[in-house]
């Protein structure tokens, strides 16, 4: 059964153009003119995911997101922000508010296809032992990392941090959101010291020299993702 794509948009000529897209990829498409009818119709009837704008009248993008949150029942449901907004602050406090992923305008439909289809993948939750990802392997219950079945060494955060990426792809994560995940929230460290150790990680999982994996989003942070930009 094909998944269930709760559109948001105040712009009825952006709002066809993504349901024409997404439909024709084989979704389901419904469409909400603000925030507060879509909030209602996922009341009555929750999508797979929800692609809302984050500057809408009634209620906003980023504003339904942090209403959605605070429900446990949609606290896990799959929310991408459309955005013109490209400060820094801006798109973290778009991470931050609980959305999974955010798009800036203007985006083409294959690029907001792809983030659909990673974000969906995502919310398939993964036990598997093994994870494979091209080249690279980790193998979750001896904690070890190969690469073209030749192991790499790898510390303590660089392997969680690495394994967290793996099982979050294609979604951006601020460096305070990775502090929080896999530092943990009761250890007090700075903000840099995610780079550093971003930097130790693709050292070691780079490919010839070339790491194709972790992806530093300017103004944003860092995400693991399978294709180059």
């Amino acid at each position: 059964m094909s998944a269930y794509i709760l559109i948001v948009d105040d712009e009825p000529a952006i709002a066809e153009m993504l349901s024409t897209c997404i439909e024709m990829a084989g979704y389901k498409v419904k469409l909400a003119a603000n925030g507060e009818i879509a909030y209602q119709m996922i009341i009555q009837d929750p999508p797979d995911l929800v692609l809302a704008d984050w500057m809408m009248p009634m209620l906003s993008g980023i504003e339904l997101t942090r209403k959605l949150r605070r429900i446990e029942k949609y606290a896990e449901l799959p929310i991408i922000l459309l955005t013109a907004r490209t400060e820094e602050d801006d798109k973290v406090t778009g991470l931050d508010s609980g959305a999974d992923d955010y798009i800036s305008k203007p985006f083409s439909p294959r690029e907001v296809l792809a983030r659909i289809k990673a974000v969906l993948r995502r919310g398939q939750k993964t036990n598997e032992t093994i994870m494979n990802q091209g080249s690279l392997k980790l193998d979750r219950e001896s904690k070890r990392c190969f690469i073209n079945e030749d192991q790499i060494n790898l510390g303590p955060l660089e392997y969680r941090l690495l394994e967290f990426f793996m099982t979050n792809q294609e979604r951006v994560f601020s460096r305070e959101q990775l502090l929080d995940r896999v530092w943990g929230n009761n250890v007090y460290v700075e903000d840099r010291t995610v780079d550093v150790h971003i930097r130790r990680l693709r050292k070691s999982i780079s490919i010839d020299g070339n790491d194709k994996y972790i992806q530093t989003v300017r103004g944003a942070g860092y995400r693991f993702s399978s294709s180059v930009d």
